[in-house]
């Protein structure tokens, strides 16, 4: 099973962009875990909840993954993965607990797309950066860089960004081909 990870700082469109690949594919797509704890809890996350928040996204992506094998899928997208997490611990509480950036070096996918934060900024009660978004993006490129993960920096309009996440897909899932460390689209 391949895994195609999109990821970035908030509201770049993350959610809607792997809706709609999944769609255009037809394979699955895991939806993220910590908007869904952070709405149940109803307060300000803290240090401790990055333990179940990491838990919570690694049963969600086991069990899709399952899912998507059981019905013959060969790759899947992800709405983030662990490597949020990472980012995020180290910018709220400059520190992330050793097994959630170990996790993410072990699950780490065969592709990121780095969405950028060249699109406008949407409020919606969970999001708190919007004054930080370059800090937060450059965050997650330091991590990627880091975590010597491959990545594709999407940027653009919505309609650019669907158009050149289907092109890495095309090129690197389709057809298989190895995919770049790092690319700008």
């Amino acid at each position: 099973m391949k895994h195609l990870v999109l990821t970035g700082s908030e509201s770049v469109g993350k959610t809607t962009l792997a809706t709609q690949l999944a769609a255009r594919y037809g394979v699955r797509m895991v939806p993220e875990f910590v908007r869904e704890y952070a709405e149940a809890k109803g307060a300000p996350l803290d240090f401790r909840d990055h333990g179940p928040i990491a838990k919570g996204q690694m049963a969600r992506e086991d069990q899709i993954a399952a899912e998507a094998l059981a019905r013959g899928d060969t790759w899947m997208v992800h709405d983030t993965d662990l490597l949020s997490t990472v980012v995020y611990c180290h910018h709220y509480f400059g520190r992330c607990p050793e097994f959630i950036e170990q996790a993410a070096v072990a699950r780490r996918p065969n592709a990121y797309l780095l969405l950028d934060v060249d699109v406008p900024w949407v409020a919606d009660g969970v999001r708190d950066r919007a004054d930080r978004r370059d800090e937060v993006q450059q965050l997650f490129v330091d991590t990627l860089e880091r975590l010597q993960a491959p990545y594709t920096i999407i940027r653009g309009d919505w309609d650019t960004r669907m158009t050149q996440a289907a092109a890495v897909i095309d090129a690197v899932f389709a057809q298989t081909s190895p995919f770049p460390t790092h690319t700008t689209s």
